[in-house]
């Protein structure tokens, strides 16, 4: 078989894996594969193949790792569609530990409120953790 087409399945194989990861880090390195691969059909050695595929797969894993601390995701599990909007307090299931209920989108949620928010306040959903919603009187940015 021919190198490039090792490469080239690889390559395809490691893009097919980040489907599932969602990490970007595989990506990097099956985008290098397949960069490897069209080295490898241009008649290069083995040895540039490898060097252009290596150097590819490093820029590419340290720019994802740059990106992935400069955008941190949210350690509280939030949907970004859901962050900021208003819900209305409906009734306390636990008010000790901050726990009620809460109706948004049509439904009745579990939320945890905030302990600086109180019931008669407006409500906006700041995260999500656990299938809870995590409110608080204050919106967030």
């Amino acid at each position: 078989m021919q190198e490039y087409l090792l490469w080239a399945i690889v390559g395809f194989a490691l893009v097919i894996a980040e489907l599932v990861t969602g990490t970007f880090y595989l990506l990097v390195l099956g985008v290098a594969a397949l960069i490897a691969a069209v080295v490898a059909f241009l008649g290069a050695a083995f040895w540039l193949q490898a060097v252009v595929g290596a150097a590819v797969a490093l820029i590419g894993v340290y720019l994802v790792h740059y990106w992935r601390q400069r955008n941190p995701v949210d350690a509280k599990g939030s949907n970004d569609l859901d962050r900021g909007q208003p819900v209305v307090f409906e009734s306390w299931v636990d008010q000790a530990s901050g726990i009620a209920r809460v109706k948004y989108r049509g439904s009745t949620w579990d939320a945890r409120i905030d302990s600086a928010a109180t019931e008669t306040e407006t409500l906006y959903i700041t995260g999500q953790q656990n299938g809870q919603l995590l409110v608080s009187a204050n919106r967030p940015i």
